[in-house]
């Protein structure tokens, strides 16, 4: 499989071409190249540092949805041994956008449920591309639930531009399901980490996602819509989504300052995609530091921080109540 590159990558990618035939010269004509090789060497990593260092919201959106990004199989193959997969809703069928069971983290047992994609036609049709149905979350509370009894943490690995909204979807009542998710996660007595390692996609990230610990990589968001579907609402056309992706303030860096992240967890350099054995050993370390704080927490302790994390989240503005106020409202809305 080619390797794929983004559109801002481009001048990496001419510098790394100029190289590759600086280099191939110098091996077929037998000649000296070394300075200008390092002088090439250099100016391509001083590239690279700039692009990534200074990358926009939009840049940071096509990160996290590179194709060659590892999503939840790949972590579970590299930091969650021994995984048993369950699978079904025990209602009306098995939604494969979502995969969960016991597995085991540092020698302890975990229930790890998370949103998978696929990386070509065929899997990402057998995935959803990622969509998930109703019954996936009815099948990711079952696990919840199971876990629950079995008094183990939670881990949920979050990668999915939202729920499925289908008709087949809606007929099956995908809104109640993300509902019911919402408020029994609450009601669960085990340690839950929430981390989002690629898209985070309005309900049908938090519907997995209600944690006591919510984790961001570096190149994921977490967002109430899509950048799309955000500029096809203000602007009435998807050419905008790099201006509404600043608009949602969707990065890692600005979650953790609204208090929506506890952690962002960083990437191997250019993005997750180019090293998954890195990116999963820092998700694995990440991970392992909010579960040694959590587990020293009781079950009510742990319900209560939950619901007060989610209770303290956004803010709003009340204006006083005088005659006024219905004026300074509107002009406040003209502004």
């Amino acid at each position: 499989m080619p390797e794929i590159h983004l559109e801002f990558e481009k001048p990496i990618i001419e510098l790394r071409k100029k190289l590759q035939e600086l280099q191939e010269l110098s091996e077929s004509s037998k000649l000296d190249l070394s300075a200008e090789i390092r002088s090439l060497t250099e100016r391509m990593n001083e590239t690279m540092k700039e692009i990534y260092s200074s990358l926009t919201p939009w840049q940071r959106v096509q990160l996290a949805r590179h194709p060659e990004r590892p999503y939840t199989l790949d972590y579970i193959n590299h930091i969650f041994p021994n995984f048993m997969e369950l699978s079904g809703d025990r209602r009306f069928r098995d939604d494969k956008a979502i995969i969960g069971g016991f597995a085991k983290f540092q020698g302890k047992p975990v229930m790890v449920i998370g949103t998978q994609k696929g990386r070509d036609m065929k899997s990402n049709v057998y995935r959803n591309f990622g969509w998930p149905s109703p019954e996936g979350y009815r099948k990711a509370m079952r696990l919840m639930q199971l876990a629950d009894k079995a008094e183990v943490p939670i881990i949920t690995l979050i990668d999915t531009p939202g729920a499925f909204p289908g008709i087949s979807s809606e007929e099956r009542h995908i809104a109640e399901a993300i509902a019911v998710n919402l408020r029994d996660m609450f009601t669960l007595r085990v340690p839950i980490v929430s981390v989002i390692i690629g898209e985070g996609g309005s309900g049908g990230a938090i519907g997995i996602g209600v944690g006591n610990r919510i984790l961001i990589m570096e190149n994921a968001y977490y967002s109430v819509i899509t950048p799309e579907g955000c500029a096809a609402i203000l602007w009435k056309d998807r050419k905008f989504a790099p201006q509404a992706a600043e608009a949602l303030q969707l990065t890692a860096e600005k979650l953790l300052e609204l208090g929506i992240a506890d952690g962002i967890i960083p990437e191997p350099f250019g993005g997750a995609q180019r090293d998954h054995e890195q990116a999963a050993k820092l998700v694995g370390e990440a991970i392992a530091k909010q579960l040694s704080e959590l587990r020293k927490l009781s079950g009510c302790k742990l319900r209560e921080q939950r619901y007060e994390k989610f209770r303290a989240m956004g803010k709003f503005t009340e204006l006083p109540l005088t005659p006024e106020a219905p004026a300074e409202a509107a002009k406040e809305a003209d502004e």
